[in-house]
């Protein structure tokens, strides 16, 4: 583990803990909670020069930024970031389990998947969350033994909930991740409420590798398809996970599905 930018803390704003919070999601989810008077640990894989860059632009909004490097998978790892984390926060009001990779894979064609690629997003996408959500809950009581109402927000996907293009181990950890979700919700209630997002189609980088060359064509036909007629970016997802944490209070064991209507309507 490697932690830089940690400076004074302010009492005043509250706590959270993005993993993956680099680039994507995670980054928009660092951004949206530095904006609404959160500090941020913001924890990485592999990224550092992204995530020093969101860290810079969480820091700008007036946000307290320590950034830590991690593999989810590695639970002693995980155990050594919480414990910096806890040390120089003290608590921690929110959750976000964002980390999470994916396998390469020819569509129906099961063969050329790789059985250690699949192990490798299982570690990560399932063990990951587990873990980390399992190394936090010390310092998330320590909210609500303040008051708070502390939660955690996990990121699945709309392959978790039905068919989509994304190889097997990725939609079968993201289903996992819902089970994993609600089964949380039910263990750490009543103290810590516990809610997935699950985020359709989005714009940017990930689908880009996802659908290559016909990235533009396909994601026109999703967005026409759509009844709000565009496709979700990392920026709409973030304002939901902002608001499970902040405002719902008497939700969880939910998984909000982000996709503009899309499969409300097909």
């Amino acid at each position: 583990m490697n932690r830089t930018g940690s400076d004074t803390p302010t009492p005043a704003r509250r706590k959270a803990l993005v993993t993956g919070g680099a680039t994507g999601i995670g980054r928009a989810a660092v951004l949206e909670l530095a904006r609404h008077g959160f500090d941020v640990a913001l924890v990485y894989g592999s990224s550092a020069t992204a995530a020093e860059a969101t860290a810079a632009e969480a820091r700008a909004l007036g946000a307290q930024v320590l950034t830590l490097q991690c593999d989810v998978a590695d639970d002693e790892a995980v155990r050594r970031t919480l414990a910096a984390v806890g040390e120089v926060f003290g608590h921690l009001d929110a959750l976000v389990n964002n980390a999470g990779t994916t396998a390469n894979w020819t569509m129906r064609d099961l063969e050329s998947l790789d059985m250690a690629e699949w192990d490798r997003t299982f570690a990560v996408n399932v063990k990951g969350t587990f873990q980390v959500a399992r190394a936090a809950v010390p310092w998330l009581k320590k909210s609500r033994q303040a008051g708070g109402s502390p939660a955690i927000v996990n990121t699945a996907s709309i392959v978790g909930l039905r068919p989509g293009p994304q190889p097997l181990p990725y939609a079968a950890s993201k289903a996992a991740v819902v089970n994993l979700t609600k089964t949380l919700a039910w263990n750490l209630g009543p103290h810590i409420r516990v809610n997935a997002v699950a985020p359709g189609w989005m714009e940017g980088e990930w689908m880009e590798r996802m659908l290559g060359d016909r990235y533009d064509e396909l994601m026109g036909n999703r967005a026409r398809a759509t009844p709000l007629k565009r496709c979700v970016t990392a920026e709409d997802v973030a304002e939901v996970m902002l608001n499970l944490i902040t405002a719902n209070r008497f939700v969880t064991g939910e998984v909000v599905v982000i996709d503009g209507g899309f499969t409300a309507s097909t």
